[in-house]
């Protein structure tokens, strides 16, 4: 199966689990699509002063990898800047929350499977 660009249509949320502003989501897998092994894979696109508000996962983990610009993820309480190339892994039980700081556009891929 191949998923033209054209095809992916990206969702927008307003003030997504408590943060500030506005953030794109475009779904690259349905959920069909994961065989019951997660529920989410997307590109999501945090604007400049937005944020995604501080939230717990619970039977389920997600990765974020970050493709462009700059922020601060909150791990657990611990907070840390994150750019382009970095990692951020948050466990069931674990919460996070990240925020864009920089004056560009922050992109990152999300994926959220669920906990074996």
């Amino acid at each position: 199966m191949i998923k033209k660009a054209e095809s992916l249509q990206p969702v927008i949320y307003q003030n997504r689990f408590g943060g500030n502003g506005e953030i794109s989501m475009k779904p690259l897998l349905t959920p069909e699509e994961f065989c019951g092994k997660g529920r989410l894979l997307s590109h999501t696109v945090i604007f400049p002063g937005s944020s995604i508000g501080l939230h717990t996962h619970k039977g389920d983990f997600e990765t974020y990898y970050i493709l462009k610009g700059e922020g601060v993820v909150d791990d657990n309480g611990e907070l840390t800047a994150v750019g382009p190339g970095d990692v951020v892994y948050t466990g069931s039980g674990e919460s996070h929350s990240i925020e864009n700081t920089g004056k560009q556009n922050l992109e990152l891929i999300a994926m959220i499977l669920f906990e074996p």
